[in-house]
């Protein structure tokens, strides 16, 4: 790591894990996480030339929610049809990494992928990554207010939809 600016490789040995769990948490799914994961560290491999040394995880989290808000967005600009009900037969189940069925339940993780986008990337953050209010604004693009108010209201609908 020359210069506290970290190598591509040193990035995904080191933070993949932490990638993958964003990721999935952001999107529900294994297929969807490795998909954004794939699209995050090609964004990082552009992105290393102007990355000033600070906060990596923070720096991380703000690509990955941002390749996540873009596919949300295309996919609402361009809808796919969905498999039919015999999909089983046609693509295998995959399995989940490790890391991210460790810290949530399926039923919390359903109840997440359930919220509006901007609540659930809020609350994500937070909660499951740890970051500040001041970073999770910087990530989003958002005031600190308008993430305090996500994260509140984003937790209220969690609650309702876990009793």
């Amino acid at each position: 790591m020359a210069d506290g600016v970290p190598t591509w490789e040193e990035v995904a040995r080191d933070h993949g894990r932490f990638l993958y769990n964003v990721a999935y948490r952001l999107a529900g799914n294994d297929a969807d996480a490795q998909d954004l994961v794939q699209e995050t560290l090609l964004r990082v491999r552009r992105g290393l030339e102007t990355y000033q040394p600070g906060s990596l995880p923070a720096w991380l989290s703000r690509i990955v929610t941002n390749v996540f808000l873009d596919e949300v967005r295309r996919r609402r600009r361009r809808p796919t049809d969905a498999l039919g009900d015999d999909a089983d037969r046609v693509l295998p189940p995959s399995a989940a990494a490790d890391v991210a069925t460790e810290d949530v339940s399926e039923e919390v993780q359903t109840a997440l992928t359930s919220l509006p986008d901007e609540f659930r990337t809020a609350v994500v953050l937070c909660d499951v990554v740890g970051m500040s209010y001041d970073e999770i604004a910087g990530v989003q693009g958002v005031p600190v207010g308008t993430v305090r108010s996500r994260i509140h209201r984003g937790r209220r609908m969690l609650r309702t939809a876990l009793t």
